[in-house]
């Protein structure tokens, strides 16, 4: 088996499969507060990624029974993932991150605490208390590297140079963390070979885990604007799985498939319309993995 998918490797890790519980710990993002910038990375939603999480004003008790509801009719296990998607999710004091994640501790439902955030949101006292974390219970951390091409890093708004993932990742792997590397496909003026780089950059890097995101544009972004004024075109299906395969190429042995397409909120989604008919992408996306034998 020379890559693993996330249900194979939780019962590895583990001894059981788990299920997302994707929730929202009400934070914020750099890239919106001021910090970086004011209107957030070029192809980010208003629920700042995280569309499908429970509302943000929910007690974090009540999000996480409000998540089991929605996947009840999917999932019959007894423990779970909580994801942090929304925003950026180290980007807070100690005091709020601590609030946040430590009541997760010593619930048995929960078996594995999963934070997406920026590489440039982890100075040294946070890796430290993420490490602790980790300690006592299996932390996932996820960076949004998304790109390593600079005109799509300027032009995407992305806000921190490279070099600030190399070391956030290297950092975070040192502490024994498992990390996982966001990267999309089909940024606009992007070839095959920039997006296959992407991810032979985050393999070089160390990372444990991959994502891979098809890029969709949806309502009420920048992107969408500029896709308005027809500046770009997105993935034709055929188009996506072809770089899609290259790109799982790249990636050494062991490594954990996290994601291979993403999902656009239907009632937000305005391209590629294709990706919307979930059974035949993930279909496609089986057919892949069977007839490559990547996993």
């Amino acid at each position: 088996m020379r890559l693993l998918t996330t249900s194979d490797f939780c019962k590895k890790e583990y001894g059981e499969k788990l299920y997302k519980l994707s929730i929202s710990g009400g934070f914020t993002c750099p890239n919106r507060d001021g910090r970086c910038g004011i209107r957030g990375c070029i192809f980010c939603s208003e629920g700042g990624s995280g569309d499908f999480a429970a509302p943000a004003d929910m007690p974090l008790e009540e999000q996480i029974e409000y998540a089991k509801n929605k996947v009840s009719g999917k999932f019959t296990g007894s423990r779970y993932i909580a994801y942090f998607q929304a925003y950026t999710n180290t980007y807070a004091p100690l005091k709020k991150l601590k609030e946040t994640y430590d009541p997760l501790l010593d619930r048995e439902d929960i078996r594995v605490i999963s934070i997406a955030t920026r590489p440039d949101c982890l100075p040294e006292d946070v890796i430290e208390y993420l490490s602790e974390l980790n300690r006592v219970k299996p932390l996932w951390v996820e960076l949004g590297l998304q790109t390593t091409k600079e005109e799509s890093i300027k032009y995407i708004r992305r806000g921190y140079p490279t070099e600030v993932y190399d070391r956030a990742i290297r950092r975070l792997n040192d502490e024994g963390i498992h990390t996982v590397t966001h990267i999309i496909l089909g940024l606009p003026g992007e070839t095959r070979a920039d997006m296959i780089e992407s991810v032979r950059h985050a393999a070089g890097c160390g990372t444990k885990g991959i994502k891979l995101q098809l890029l969709h544009v949806l309502k009420n972004t920048d992107l969408a604007e500029d896709y308005a004024k027809g500046l770009f075109k997105t993935l034709e299906e055929d188009e996506y799985f072809s770089v899609l395969k290259d790109c799982l190429a790249q990636l050494p042995d062991g490594t954990v498939i996290h994601r291979l397409t993403g999902d656009g909120p239907k009632n937000l989604l305005i391209a590629p319309l294709w990706s919307a008919n979930k059974k035949e992408v993930i279909n496609r996306v089986n057919d892949l993995i069977n007839k490559r034998g990547l996993l």
